[in-house]
């Protein structure tokens, strides 16, 4: 580790924090129905959108009501771009000549985009047609993340509310914030990109000469644009298959490192939104920093297992850090930073393979993505999970102490914590379940191109990745398959909407209760007692469904590694 490279990491920690209250007052102003300077312009669009679609923007909905809009709303999400996928090689804008994508594939794909996982069993530039890319998967780019937003902004309204049966209005939450929030700063970030050297082009795949004289088709395509809300919206799947290693999908370090900053922006500031709209902006700082600490300690370990390597690569002359699957323009910190950032976040995009990493390295992300990526997490779904993880923190310590447990002026009782532990139980039993059963069928045996530790660890990972709405993987693992299209589609979608049921119903019972004021005997939220208290609950509940299975792997591998200087 080296004096530059904690420079990079504090130089990013502080650039994401300075973005916070900003974007967070922008945010709040948008959901709120307020002015804002891009108003003039697109206020007329909003109306004109409602207008043709037939909704009512004053009227507001139950949350069972809002919900179901949300299911409804995916449905045909769904059906959009599984039909695009089966009928590609009908459709125009496919230079390459690509050919109908298998059912299985279709299927999955169509899952992974609309729960915001992009989780892809295949390679985009081999695959899918600049159509498919632009308006089947950069389109759900787009509306996944505008639904993580709006669900966020609902939970937010149930803490914020007294004695109301309406949480908002899902149709005009997503259209607000894809119109307000998204399209404004893509359309910024792509000419960024596109300035650091991005393609964004719907002319033919470019045939080049080598300077041995071979030929060589070099895809390119609209990949900036894609790119843009990939970052911002933590979708992360990228228009290449090495995605963010790729040099058209991250030319330059300057785009690496303002990628990275994308990623965390908007859940940062939904961190000063819920601040805002309780009336306490510290409630919002408290959330942040629980955040803050366990990404600070993924960053560390991370970085320090990369930057030392393994007695294993020094016995072969291999000093200075583990480079294995770095791209030299990045170097370990960078890399090392990206990977916990993207699996801190749902986002899943990779500069780096994290099959390559140390062990050690390794396991941090996958310790981020089974918390239930909650440190920032992805954009909306990374505070509504973490705001679960605190009514069960607000519980725990109403049980030490005697008394209701309350948070921002709400009695947290029976049905809110039943609630809470129904969203986070669900997913360890997606990804150990369907682990269990992976490594002992056959023909998913046959997938992994490792034995041992880690091969393990890559089919946890693919799990883990899926049921997390992430979409990275250890690079090992063979997925294309029918039994991993299918089962890491039904992980990918219990993982997103059994997940948020029981968040809505919360917000729903929120939202009912009449606010208190504080008394004597509240516990203050806003301070390092709370925060310490939710970062400890987030690790037993962690320790207690999911460390034992998730140390098996990456602990035995390290071991191994490093055998000659333990032994």
């Amino acid at each position: 580790m080296t004096v530059i490279g904690w420079f990079q990491i504090i130089l990013y920690c502080a650039i994401v924090v300075a973005l916070v209250k900003p974007l967070g007052w922008y945010m709040t102003r948008v959901f709120n129905g307020e002015a804002t300077f891009l108003s003039p312009v697109l206020r007329p669009v909003e109306r004109g959108l409602y207008w043709i679609s037939g909704v009512d923007e004053k009227r507001e909905q139950h949350w069972l009501t809002y919900t179901v809009s949300m299911l409804l709303f995916h449905v045909g999400g769904f059906l959009i771009i599984y039909g695009l996928m089966r009928l590609q090689a009908l459709l125009p804008f496919n230079p390459a000549g690509q050919s109908a994508v298998a059912q299985d594939l279709s299927f999955n794909t169509a899952i992974s985009f609309i729960t915001n996982t992009n989780w892809q069993n295949y390679g985009g530039e081999s695959t899918l047609s600049y159509l498919v890319q632009m308006l089947g998967l950069t389109h759900q780019n787009f509306l996944s993340a505008a639904t993580g937003i709006a669900l966020a902004v609902a939970l937010i309204r149930g803490f914020s509310r007294s004695s109301m049966r309406t949480i908002g209005n899902f149709w005009v939450d997503v259209t607000r914030c894809t119109l307000y929030v998204l399209l404004p700063i893509c359309i910024v970030y792509t000419l960024f990109l596109v300035w650091q050297g991005m393609p964004q082009t719907l002319g033919d795949y470019v045939e080049a000469t080598t300077l041995e004289g071979a030929k060589q088709t070099i895809a390119v395509g609209p990949v900036a644009s894609q790119v843009a809300i990939k970052m911002l919206g933590t979708n992360g799947g990228g228009f290449f298959n090495a995605n963010a290693a790729h040099p058209f999908e991250n030319p330059t370090a300057l785009s690496n490192f303002v990628q990275m900053i994308s990623i965390f922006a908007l859940g940062a500031a939904l961190t000063n939104v819920f601040g805002r709209m309780v009336g306490n902006e510290r409630q919002g700082w408290a959330i942040l920093a629980v955040m803050g600490v366990l990404f600070l300690a993924g960053v560390a370990v991370t970085y320090w297992a990369e930057a030392n390597g393994t007695s294993t690569l020094a016995s072969l002359g291999l000093t200075g850090g583990n480079m294995e699957g770095k791209e030299v323009r990045f170097g370990i910190v960078a890399s090392s930073l990206f990977a916990v950032i993207t699996t801190a976040a749902s986002c899943g995009a990779v500069n780096a393979m994290h099959d390559s990493f140390t062990a050690l390295g390794g396991m941090i992300p996958l310790i981020n993505m089974q918390l239930g990526e909650i440190i920032v997490g992805g954009v909306g779904a990374g505070l509504y999970g973490m705001l679960l993880f605190v009514v069960l923190a607000i519980f725990v310590a109403g049980l030490m102490v005697g008394r209701t447990p309350e948070y921002v002026g709400k009695k947290i009782e029976a049905r809110e914590v039943k609630m809470a532990m129904l969203a986070i139980l669900v997913l360890p039993l997606m990804y150990l379940g369907w682990t269990a059963v992976a490594v002992v069928l056959p023909s998913a045996v046959a997938s992994m191109a490792n034995a041992g530790p880690h091969g393990f660890t890559e089919v946890l990972y693919a799990f883990t990745s899926a049921t997390g709405n992430n979409g990275s993987a250890f690079g090992g693992l063979t997925g294309n398959t029918f039994f991993y299209n299918l089962t890491l589609a039904s992980s990918m979608f219990v993982g997103r909407f059994f997940m948020i049921v029981p968040a809505m119903a919360l917000a729903g019972s929120l939202a009912s209760k009449k606010s208190i004021p504080p008394s004597a005997g509240t516990l203050p939220t806003t301070g390092g007692l709370f925060v310490g208290l939710v970062v400890g609950v987030i690790l037993i509940i962690g320790g207690l469904t999911f460390f034992p299975a998730l140390a098996l792997g990456p602990i035995v591998e390290h071991l191994a590694m490093n055998a000659s200087t333990l032994f």
